[in-house]
């Protein structure tokens, strides 16, 4: 999966033709396309189906034993992404397919029994192992209406060797991390990770009730976390490290006949200056996590409206975020140079906030206001004036439900004392006190998925 944006990291450093010249002779060429009737109407920019397959054959015991990478693959796809460039080559979308998303798979015939089928419903991940990347191709064109104009597959092998080749990724976590079916086990705080430990994060779907959502958005972070380093660390500032990365990263890929060394030239010269705030990463909307299938048991069902709204805007080249307000972007931390911002539980834009003017200071409370509202906080907008004695001491008085929500506001309030009120509601109410000296930019380990299709930009997920 990593290995396949290879395409975004080469295009992220302008490189020269001489240094990447024969870079694509040792990716595995397959034809995804052959025979292909009927396919979508191509649309501005381009699409690249990337799928990352369970295969560990060149896994050591070594490896396998440490992440817990044993039993035997089922030769299916283990991940399934949308990757859409724009025509302008300043914006990445990419777009998670659920593996166990209900599809209707297109007449074929089996390239292990050679026996041929009709079209019949099936989980979106048994298409490789029933017809291989033509078959995977096909159904994700008749699911998407997208037109597919490049495919890119690795395993767990080429992975891990990936991000072992850009000197590991930097992961940030709120709170605890475990995973006993991956072995994974990060506690609250950051971590780099290297090839092994980023395939155990990326895998992990025992984490919490979320399952393979909470695990699609753990992957997009990763992504924007790998784009990140790929793009600040100076690898693409030196031509031998960048050669030695990127033939590491692309020996072991598969891909079609025509993803080559002009192509990624032709994207690099184009996509310089490339940051994670440039990439855009959403989940296909889902209508129904359980939906039942006879014979195939449980999948996950689309929205078809919405999807269908998703799918047009790629290919309409429209992008999936919506614009932050002016006065977000400027606490919206690592992306827009920001480097005090402190990432908290739950997303500011969730947390409903009533200010209180608690000093004799003229027009605080409208201050503290707007600074709480341009990091991210749901204001009244409408402050008030306290009652009482002048509080020294800036206040935030909240419902015991909302305990969480109340810690990530004091978090932005640096020195404010926290005080739960039986009954309060839903809006957690703050009395500025005179040791107030400024809000801290605050945001979420998962920013909270906002805009039509729910999506959220590179900088926003990685670490601050």
């Amino acid at each position: 999966m990593a290995t396949a944006l290879s395409v975004v990291v080469l295009a992220a450093g302008g490189i020269g033709h001489a240094v990447v010249t024969g870079l694509d002779t040792g990716i595995t060429r397959v034809d995804p396309f052959k025979d292909m009737k009927n396919r979508p109407q191509a649309g501005h920019g381009m699409n690249v189906l990337v799928v990352g397959t369970d295969g560990r054959d060149r896994i050591t015991p070594e490896e396998k034993e440490k992440y817990r990478l044993g039993g035997a693959p089922c030769h299916c796809t283990d991940t399934v992404m949308l990757v859409h460039i724009s025509e302008d080559r300043e914006r990445a979308s990419i777009v998670s397919l659920p593996r166990d998303s209900y599809a209707e798979m297109p007449e074929h015939t089996d390239l292990t029994s050679g026996k041929k089928h009709h079209s019949h419903p099936v989980k979106l991940n048994a298409a490789y192992a029933e017809g291989g990347p033509g078959l995977t191709v096909r159904t994700v064109e008749s699911m998407t209406g997208v037109k597919i104009d490049h495919y890119l597959e690795v395993d767990f092998t080429s992975f891990m060797r990936t991000v072992d080749a850009v000197g590991g990724v930097q992961i940030c976590t709120t709170k605890a991390v475990k995973d006993s079916y991956t072995g994974l086990d990060l506690p609250a705080g950051t971590h780099e990770l290297d090839g092994g430990q980023a395939l155990q994060y990326v895998r992990s779907r025992h984490i919490d009730g979320a399952a393979d959502i909470g695990r699609m958005q753990r992957q997009q972070k990763f992504l924007a976390a790998l784009i990140d380093r790929a793009t600040s660390g100076g690898v693409l500032l030196n031509p031998v490290r960048f050669r030695e990365m990127a033939t590491t990263m692309l020996s072991s890929v598969r891909a079609d006949e025509d993803f080559g060394t002009d192509q990624m030239l032709a994207l690099a010269k184009a996509m310089r200056g490339f940051t994670p705030a440039s990439s855009e990463f959403v989940s296909v909307p889902i209508g129904d996590m359980s939906f039942q299938v006879k014979g195939i048991g449980s999948t996950v069902k689309w929205d078809a409206a919405k999807a269908q709204k998703l799918f047009q805007a790629l290919r309409e080249d429209r992008p999936l975020t919506a614009p932050a307000p002016a006065a977000q972007k400027a606490s919206s931390g690592k992306g827009s140079g920001a480097p005090g911002t402190v990432v908290v539980d739950v997303a500011p834009r969730t947390i409903r906030v009533q200010v209180y003017n608690g000093t004799r200071t003229d027009g605080l409370g409208r201050k503290v206001d707007d600074a709480l509202r341009g990091t991210g906080f749901d204001t009244t907008r409408t402050p008030m004036t306290g009652t009482g004695q002048v509080r020294a001491r800036t206040l935030v008085e909240y419902d015991p439900r909302w305990d969480r929500s109340a810690k990530s506001l004091a978090a932005a309030l640096p020195g404010a004392e926290l005080r739960a009120v039986a009954g309060r509601g839903g809006t957690l109410r703050v009395t500025v006190g005179a040791d107030y000296r400024g809000v801290t930019g605050v945001r979420a380990e998962d920013p909270g998925r906002a805009g039509p299709f729910e999506a959220v930009t590179g900088d926003q997920v990685v670490c601050p």
